[in-house]
């Protein structure tokens, strides 16, 4: 039975209620668990003005185990939020899916569940989200009829708050729908005197827990074994009570049993030296616990919890968060990830409006990114302000000590400097940004309304200020060494191309989106008399290496072709200079030379990929061109030529693998595809062409590696 809980209550985002006073939102959504058999759910709606959605009531299990979603962007990688902003239903089948789609939610909750998520949108509007779980033993499909129901049952609640929003009805908090309480006395829990003196009987401890984890019944087997009275233990969660259950690992373990429905089991020591078990059996009420004696556990997987050490009551919110954004923050690259990040989980979570992240640099701060200032001066005034100014956030930066400001007269007391800075906030939280014992900046969280900081808040603040800065080091560092490589890049490669006489040209460079972004990748175009020459090349590796190599060899390709070279010849000088450095790395090359006079090209390769022609009618074939092996291997290779006419309106497209190979990919179909394109779009101008065969190559998409292209087209006659 779903019955009202005496727990908390939804007090961020009120819900509507029905006509006579009954709240809307906990009946619609308990007759929707009772309608699919799901056992635990809640129901999001839109906070005004904001692109965030707030869980306005819980059902079937404590809010606790949602602490990291209470509030969340609309822009999160969250089912809910996928359900809103794409207006469907998101099906997540259960464990393995959940770890592989959303893995922020795995990190937290790493247990065997089903869920749907489902949008609430009537019209245009969209007024929030609902999610259901299931225990494991749900199919992985969702049904048809479980599909119908969902979506029937959104949709009615959807029109419900539409109405009550144009009827401008008060809207009211309402209590999340949990189990019935413990009543307070044993019998009346188990529902007759007889079945209370049954359990008193058994040689084993017996508990029963709802589902906040609290004792409604503990017979005297179990109040010996656990060595606390039962008048003790009622009411009270079993790792608060009983010090040497103060662990996290077997709060762990309940909430486990919740989720999944499933039977689970732990050994913990009783101080000094007995072994008990606890076996878990769970239902959508509770759970009820069978304590036993264990054999001895000669290996134990922890360290034994000390008396009175171990995670408070609270801790479950602040674990959970602190794993959310962890989770989150692997998967920042740049600064700018790190920023948005914080923004769409951190800011949500905590209930601030905005959010700004400061750097230090040369003894000033610098503003690396925001979000939610409105003005924007507000903004500017703490970029270059020194580290030794009277500010806070130079402060907190300096002394590694994070700050928290309930009111605006408190911060202005504190921080006169501050009176002339208008933000438009209410309260703020400061918090240092220390990664490897050295500060590296300061985030500023920011409230609309005077905010109270409790001590356990403070303390979930300060534990996501030390991941944020983890993840903003890496950042800074991947965005240095990003902004080394793409130079040093840039440098190796042709600034511009030059205007050949009888052919146009075109060329793009995309890096590998693994590693440092750099690599052999290499193209150029050198005018001759009478012509020009083209060449394009691969050296192996995606380092500072083989990016130097790049660089080497186009300039030799460049010096031999200057003093007049054949193509063959321009190959072999090249094999054979790569052979003397002793480098130990391969190149492929294609080397051609264009005579606008004769509307040809002669080509030489080196285990290059074949270029494609498109002819002026629109067809399109790959070259099959002689050729000899790949640069570096044999100092006595030979690199024989073939001649490729080249009529006015034909285009000549010379690239690298990353094209065209990526993994899982055929390469005669993604030749194919390539070919397909360029038949179609061929009589594009160059440069768009270009970018319209990277924009349609999954290959170049996914860039495992690097990408050149660099194409040639025939002019008519003057």
């Amino acid at each position: 039975m779903v019955a009202v809980s005496d727990g908390r209550t939804s007090g961020q985002h009120p819900a509507a209620t029905g006509p006579l006073g009954r709240p809307l939102l906990s009946l619609a959504l308990a007759a929707l668990l009772d309608e699919v058999h799901a056992h635990s759910g809640a129901v999001y709606l839109l906070a005004p003005d904001q692109p965030v959605l707030e869980m306005a009531v819980m059902a079937g299990m404590p809010r606790a185990f949602a602490a990291p979603w209470e509030r969340v962007g609309l822009s999160a990688p969250i089912p809910v939020a996928q359900a809103v902003r794409e207006r469907r239903l998101i099906w997540v089948g259960g464990e393995e899916e959940m770890a592989r789609r959303y893995p922020r939610i795995a990190v937290v909750l790493p247990y065997p569940f089903a869920l749907a998520a489902m949008p609430l949108a009537a019209g245009a509007t969209a007024y929030g989200a609902v999610f259901v779980t299931w225990p494991d033993a749900h199919p992985p499909v969702l049904s048809d009829w479980e599909r119908d129901h969902l979506t029937a049952a959104c949709d009615r609640l959807a029109l419900r708050l539409q109405r009550a929003a144009a009827e401008h009805r008060p809207v009211l908090p309402e209590p999340d729908l949990l189990a019935a309480p413990p009543t307070g006395g044993v019998a009346g829990t188990l529902g007759s005197a007889e079945a209370v003196r049954m359990a008193a009987r058994l040689p084993y401890g017996l508990v029963s827990l709802d589902l906040h984890g609290r004792l409604s019944f503990a017979n005297t087997a179990a109040a010996d074994l656990l060595g606390l009275p039962a008048g003790e233990l009622l009411g009270t969660r079993l790792w608060a009570s009983v010090p040497w259950l103060n662990d996290p690992m077997y709060e762990d373990r309940y909430r486990a049993a919740l989720l999944s429905q499933h039977v689970t089991s732990f050994v913990a020591l009783r101080p000094p030296g007995d072994w008990l078990s606890f076996r878990m059996y769970p239902s959508t009420t509770g759970l009820t616990v069978r304590i036993s004696r264990a054999r001895p556990v000669a290996e134990p997987g922890r360290g034994t919890p000390r008396p009175g050490v171990g995670v408070p009551a609270a801790g479950l919110v602040t674990i959970s968060r602190v794993l959310g954004l962890a989770g989150a923050l692997t998967e920042a690259v740049g600064v700018a990830d790190v920023v948005r990040l914080v923004a769409d989980e951190v800011v949500p979570a905590v209930g601030s409006r905005a959010l700004m992240i400061l750097g230090s640099q040369a003894g000033r701060l610098h503003v690396l990114g925001h979000r939610g200032y409105d003005n924007l001066r507000a903004v500017e005034d703490f970029h270059g302000t020194p580290l030794t100014a009277p500010t806070p956030s130079a402060r907190v930066l300096s002394t590694g000590a994070p700050a928290f400001f309930e009111s605006r007269q408190q911060l202005e007391r504190l921080y006169p400097v501050r009176q002339a800075v208008r933000d438009g906030f209410a309260a703020w939280a400061y918090l240092p940004l220390i990664a490897s014992g050295r500060p590296v900046g300061t985030c500023v969280l920011a409230y609309a309304e005077p905010h109270p900081f409790p001590a356990d808040e403070r303390a979930v603040l300060t534990s996501l200020g030390s991941l944020i800065a983890q993840a903003l080091e890496r950042a800074r560092l991947y965005d240095a060494k990003h902004r080394l490589a793409h130079g040093l890049q840039q440098a190796l490669l042709p600034h511009t191309l030059p205007r050949l006489p009888g052919f146009d040209a075109a060329a793009r460079y995309l890096p590998a989106t693994q590693g440092m972004e750099i690599g052999g990748d290499f193209y150029d175009l050198v005018p001759t008399r009478p012509g020009a020459a083209a060449v394009i090349g691969d050296v192996q590796g995606h380092n500072v290496t083989a990016a130097g190599l790049m660089g080497q060899l186009r300039t030799a390709v460049r010096a031999y072709t200057t003093v007049g070279q054949d193509p063959q010849d321009v190959m072999a000088s090249t094999n054979r200079l790569l052979m003397d450095l002793g480098v130990e790395l391969f190149a492929s090359c294609l080397y051609l030379r264009l005579d606008p006079a004769e509307r040809c090209a002669v080509m030489s390769r080196a285990g290059h990929p074949p270029p494609l022609l498109r002819r002026p009618d629109g067809r399109v074939r790959v070259l099959d061109l002689a050729g000899g092996p790949l640069l570096g291997i044999d100092p006595a290779a030979a690199y024989p030529t073939t001649r490729v006419e080249l009529p006015p309106g034909s285009v000549l497209v010379l690239y690298t693998d990353g094209l065209v190979e990526s993994p899982g990919t055929d390469i005669e179909d993604a030749l194919a595809e390539l070919g397909r394109r360029l038949g179609e779009a061929g009589d594009a101008p160059l440069g768009d062409l270009a970018d319209l065969l990277l924009r349609h190559s999954a290959a170049a998409r996914e860039r495992v590696d690097d990408v050149a292209v660099l194409l040639l087209r025939a002019r008519p006659d003057d």
